[in-house]
């Protein structure tokens, strides 16, 4: 299949960046079951949480030609997602394109794979998620296969050029703006009331009746009254 190279998505709503800039991200959790990334693929460098655009390269396992491409065109808070066809052992995500990325104000990367040079990452700062490290690297081999800013596989989760990327050090959760925007103001909302649940629960109150757990459970049939 030969190299496919797409447009940049369109931006973000710059609205909804900042409203997910404010949600914790594991309240997400709490309405959304789709876009999760397998918790395999984990933060290994940067500590900041991340939010951005994805800009999707698909690449073959040896090759990364159309990442050094990539890494060229992305702009500010843009996030690279890269599927690198299942293949672990080669890194294409090291100190050169890292820079490269941080020069262009990329929010950070993705490597469905893995990454090399994690010393000199972590010192870099940029957020940085991968499955794991490894010495092996891909090389400039322009195999004529791969795609810049088409669908691809990240982590189990099915990405499209312009998903926004959200991660910290709980893991990864992809998805399209749209099913975010439905969701962002019931979250937030969620956020700003659980301070007043965990002083509750100092105070003596139990969790299922604060939460109404225990009163479904009643309502099941599984207790025979309020606890």
């Amino acid at each position: 299949m030969p190299i496919t190279v797409n447009p940049t998505p369109a931006a973000l709503d710059p609205d909804l960046v900042e409203k997910l800039t404010r949600v914790d991200f594991p309240t997400l959790g709490h309405y959304l079951e789709e876009g999760f990334c397998d918790p395999a693929l984990h933060r290994l460098a940067g500590e900041q949480r991340l939010t951005g655009r994805a800009v999707t390269v698909r690449i073959t396992a040896l090759d990364s030609t159309l990442l050094h491409h990539a890494a060229g065109t992305v702009a500010p808070g843009d996030v690279v997602v890269i599927d690198c066809g299942g293949d672990v052992r080669h890194a294409p995500l090291g100190e050169v394109v890292v820079n490269a990325l941080l020069a262009r104000g990329a929010a950070g990367a993705v490597v469905d794979g893995s990454c090399t040079d994690i010393d000199a990452l972590r010192a870099l700062g940029l957020p940085v998620f991968a499955r794991g490290t490894s010495v092996l690297t891909t090389k400039l081999h322009g195999i004529d296969d791969g795609g810049l800013n088409v669908p691809i596989s990240c982590g189990g989760v099915a990405v499209r050029p312009g998903d926004v990327v959200l991660g910290d050090a709980n893991g990864l959760l992809i998805a399209a703006p749209e099913r975010l925007a439905a969701v962002i103001d019931t979250a937030l909302a969620d956020d700003a009331e659980e301070p007043d649940l965990i002083a509750d629960l100092h105070r003596g109150g139990r969790l299922g009746d604060l939460t109404g757990a225990t009163e479904t459970l009643v309502r099941l049939g599984a207790l025979p009254g309020a606890h």
